[in-house]
C-alpha cells in the first residue's frame, strides 16, 4: 500500500467538502416570523386554544374539526371555559388571522410544510 498517504488525504479533503456546507451554516439559524395578527385578533387575547398549543398543534384541531363537522355533522366546539366556536377554518380561524400570506404562510414556509388546507377551502384574498 504505497499510496496509504494519497488516499488518507484524499479521504480527509472529500470529507472537508462535504461538511462545509454545515460549517458555513453553523449558528445561522433562521430566526422564527412574527405572527401578524389583526386588531380583532389582539383584542380576543385568547384563540380557540392557549397560545403555546395552537402554535404547536393547530393543525390537529383542524383535522379533529374536520373530522367532527364531515362525518358526524358537530358544527359548534366549546371550549374548557364555555366559550362556543363555530367549527371553520374560514369563518372562525381567517376572521381573526386574515392575512393569509402574513401570518399562514410565513410560519409554514419557515417550518417546510406545505399543508393542504386550500386544497378544498378558497384562499382568502388579503385585505389591504
Amino acid at each position: 500500500m504505497y499510496d496509504g498517504g494519497k488516499i488518507i488525504a484524499g479521504l480527509i479533503i472529500g470529507i472537508g467538502l462535504l461538511m462545509s456546507p454545515f460549517f458555513y451554516n453553523a449558528g445561522k439559524a433562521a430566526k422564527e416570523p412574527e405572527r401578524a395578527l389583526t386588531d380583532k385578533a389582539k383584542q380576543a387575547k385568547q384563540c380557540v386554544m392557549d397560545k403555546a398549543y395552537m402554535t404547536s398543534s393547530h393543525f390537529s384541531l383542524l383535522d379533529e374539526w374536520r373530522h367532527t363537522v364531515v362525518r358526524d355533522g358537530e358544527r359548534y366546539y366549546k371550549r374548557a371555559d364555555g366559550k362556543v366556536f363555530y367549527k371553520s377554518l374560514q369563518v372562525t380561524c381567517m376572521d381573526c388571522h386574515s392575512n393569509k400570506a402574513n401570518f399562514c404562510d410565513q410560519c409554514h414556509n419557515y417550518m417546510a410544510v406545505t399543508p393542504y388546507c386550500w386544497d378544498c377551502h378558497i384562499a382568502p384574498e388579503e385585505k389591504k
